[in-house]
């Protein structure tokens, strides 16, 4: 009885408010990624040192999100999901405070690794807008509005950030950030209902520590493989194998203690499903082949003097990342309100076809044209940012089974910030592989052509993912 109420009350709420707060969320935590990307040469510059380090702060924020997001959606079903989104913005807020007054790059580690606790905050505030919202047409339009978000704040982000970086310093993004999660804490407060689907259900803490273990672990171990690129140490190689093997380990110990328990946090049957490991693997490879070339690989190009356009920071910010986040922005509530009547697996399809295309047109015109390299650009913002991100993003949400809403929406958060972590180790790591070879050009030919080549495999994983039958309306 006590679930049948709280899900009542969110559901009578008003809705308009409640979009409020939970866009407010979403902007704030999206600010954490997002306003950096034209800020990470001045951060390198202002804490002396190499982009290499710059980008593994970057990774570590993202690893914090991706083990935070695998168990707080479940978390929140139980406890409340208003009271775990209001402790995730103040932690935000902490760790901004923290990333902005950090002596050295040890702190700034530091401070995003507490605002990674943020980072199930789009599939959380996705649930929530769910329980409130019954009629898939609407919940389609207001998914897409809330989820375009994650490409970007309609381009004022990027904007902003590189304006603050060039002018301020970075320290200034980051006291920014600390305001705005204050804000997003009092309207979460002020605006949005409380549901606790599962109250009265225990967590199993259990098998959380194992999970947390297995991912961290593993992440650790890419981490470390990813050294090896530029230099071989056999300290490092025996360092990841055992980091692998500990990852194993405590999966296995994961699976064994959700098949025992009596409340588990995630049930080994619907691991086992299509509708759980495919959208997973679509995430976290889309993810992979993206997040890094166009937050990190593409900005740093535009703005290098040679081989790239000698762009300042915020000049490439309003060319480069404001259309591609607006244009996310613009076309996430169209895929949003497309996807329950062509279908979610369709739409998504079709903006993965489209991220292809516009990867193909950066690596083979945009690196020798900028007119060029800001088309491939905007396309992405489309098909990626308003397409393939709203529809994974939902998928999560649609797909999840009725008696835990949170799993999966869970876990695909955790792929999502898998896959950006991964991103930007790899691609990255490939840049340093490819630059000994004297020719710089080819050198982010290379890391594109690679980052294209991920995203094609994500396109076969999609071909795997069921159709959520439930959240589409009949033509």
């Amino acid at each position: 009885m006590t679930t049948l109420i709280n899900e009542t009350k969110t559901s009578r709420g008003n809705v308009a408010a409640l979009m409020v707060a939970l866009l407010a969320a979403c902007v704030a935590f999206q600010l954490n990624a997002s306003m950096l990307s034209p800020a990470l040469v001045t951060m390198g510059n202002e804490l002396h040192t190499d982009q290499a380090v710059i980008g593994l702060s970057q990774t570590w924020f993202f690893t914090a999100a991706a083990l935070f997001s695998l168990f707080l959606p479940r978390l929140s079903d139980i406890v409340g999901r208003k009271k775990i989104l209001l402790g995730m913005m103040l932690l935000m807020a902490v760790g901004s405070v923290i990333a902005a007054m950090a002596p050295d790059v040890t702190w700034l580690f530091v401070g995003r690794i507490v605002q990674g606790v943020s980072g199930p905050t789009v599939p959380l505030c996705l649930i929530m807008l769910r329980s409130a919202v019954n009629n898939p047409r609407k919940y389609g339009a207001l998914m897409g509005l809330i989820t375009a978000v994650n490409g970007g704040v309609a381009g004022v982000d990027s904007f902003v950030g590189g304006y603050f970086a060039e002018h301020f310093g970075f320290r200034s993004i980051f006291w920014l950030m600390v305001g705005l999660a204050i804000v997003a804490t009092a309207l979460v407060a002020i605006l949005a209902g409380e549901s606790k689907p599962a109250a009265g259900t225990t967590m199993d803490w259990l098998g959380v520590f194992f999970i947390v273990i297995a991912a961290g672990a593993l992440l650790t171990a890419l981490n470390e493989g990813s050294k090896l690129v530029g230099a071989f140490s056999s300290g490092t190689l025996m360092l990841a194998i055992g980091l692998i093997v500990v990852a194993a380990a405590a999966f296995a110990a994961f699976w064994t203690v959700e098949k025992r328990s009596k409340e588990p946090m995630v049930e080994t049957v619907h691991l086992r499903q299509r509708s759980t490991w495919a959208p997973l693997l679509t995430t976290t490879l889309a993810m992979t082949g993206i997040f890094a070339v166009i937050n990190g690989i593409v900005p740093a190009y535009v703005q290098a003097a040679a081989p790239g356009f000698g762009v300042g920071p915020t000049e490439m910010s309003l060319m480069i990342l404001t259309p591609y986040a607006l244009l996310g922005w613009v076309f996430g509530p169209i895929s949003g309100r497309l996807a329950p009547v062509l279908g979610y697996t369709k739409v998504l399809r079709i903006g993965m076809l489209g991220s292809i295309a516009a990867l193909a047109v950066i690596a083979f015109f945009g690196l020798s044209s900028l007119p060029l390299m800001i088309v491939g650009t905007a396309l992405l913002g489309i098909m990626y940012a308003g397409t393939v991100n709203i529809m994974l993003n939902g998928l999560g949400v649609v797909l999840s089974p009725a008696g835990n809403p949170g799993f999966l929406p869970g876990m695909n958060a955790g792929a999502f910030n898998l896959g950006a972590g991964l991103s930007f180790l790899v691609l990255p790591a490939v840049l340093v592989a490819t630059s000994a070879l004297g020719d710089a050009r080819a050198s982010y030919l290379t890391v594109v052509v690679v980052g294209l080549a991920i995203t094609v495999a994500a396109f076969a994983a999609s071909l795997l993912i069921p159709k959520p039958l439930e959240a589409e309306v009949e033509k």
